[in-house]
């Protein structure tokens, strides 16, 4: 693989100045040729300019957060990063690579989740180049490559985790997004390494259930919260009648026995588990008559 190393560039302000120098000394060989009927002198000053604009071309400049990787027929020579004016060979080329943190969202992708229920799921990643040789010659396109490999890495994830957590300590697409946006990092940070790419944050910005299956998965979510909130009502029910059982038979209040207690706890769970207030009723009798 072709790794980036940094290559030191020559000041480009005194070769300029150097240059437009030249250009002048060039403009008066010429004026002085012509004025004293002195071919060869202004062929001299046309050939100095024309050689000045050559070497123009060996000029160039780095921004902020940008990189040059020069070139000499199609060997790489080495990155400036330093910001300014350089000069360097003009028959160099010089291909720009920003280094600028990047971001995209990715597209709404349909893919199965663990349990084989078609989901919706999109990403965004924050992305840079931090090997500008490797991004520029071991990929076809950077941009290309990275959009590419965040979808697929975004499809096997999906396959991996359900969408909701079935069970308990399962990690799920919805309820745990800070795990699986660091799940989702690693994997594209392995894909991006080739291509000379830090991923800088990566998370699910999009997450839902198919179209076709949207309504009965929320038929089945409305199902598990009240089968879960019965159970914490029953749970919480049963414990009450044994504290009630308990500290009625500590306190000596009455004497109950296989029967009365069956139905004293019986009464009580319909007493605290009913969606509705319990309606007071009136014995007039015994349990037994």
């Amino acid at each position: 693989m072709q790794r980036e190393f940094l290559r030191k560039a020559a000041s480009g302000l005194p070769v300029l100045f150097g240059l437009l120098g030249g250009m002048l000394g060039g403009s008066a060989l010429v004026v002085l040729g012509i004025a004293s009927r002195s071919p060869a002198l202004a062929i001299a000053g046309v050939g100095l300019i024309v050689l000045c604009l050559f070497m123009c071309i060996g000029l160039f400049t780095v921004e902020p957060n940008e990189a040059k990787v020069l070139q000499l027929f199609g060997t790489y020579k080495g990155t400036v990063r330093q910001q300014g004016l350089f000069f360097a060979n003009p028959f160099f080329t010089k291909k720009t690579i920003t280094l600028r943190a990047r971001n995209f969202e990715t597209a709404r992708l349909k893919v199965n989740d663990k349990h084989s229920n078609p989901v919706e799921i999109a990403a965004i990643v924050v992305w840079r180049v931090i090997d500008s040789a490797e991004a520029l010659f071991e990929v076809e396109n950077v941009e290309t490559y990275v959009t590419t490999q965040s979808e697929s890495a975004l499809r096997a994830l999906a396959t991996k985790y359900p969408y909701d957590a079935h069970a308990e300590g399962e990690v799920s697409l919805s309820v745990n997004p800070d795990e699986i946006a660091t799940e989702l990092s690693v994997q594209l940070t392995e894909r991006f390494a080739k291509a000379g790419v830090e991923v800088i944050e990566s998370r699910v910005s999009h997450l839902a259930y198919a179209p076709e299956i949207a309504s009965v998965m929320l038929q089945r979510q409305q199902a598990s919260a009240m089968i879960a909130a019965r159970t914490k009502i029953v749970e919480g029910a049963v414990g009450m009648v044994d504290m009630a059982l308990r500290m009625v038979e500590e306190r000596g209040m009455a004497t109950l026995d296989g029967e009365r207690r069956a139905a004293m706890i019986s009464n009580l769970l319909v007493v605290l588990c009913a969606e509705r207030g319990a309606q007071p009723v009136l014995n007039a009798g015994t349990l037994y008559q």
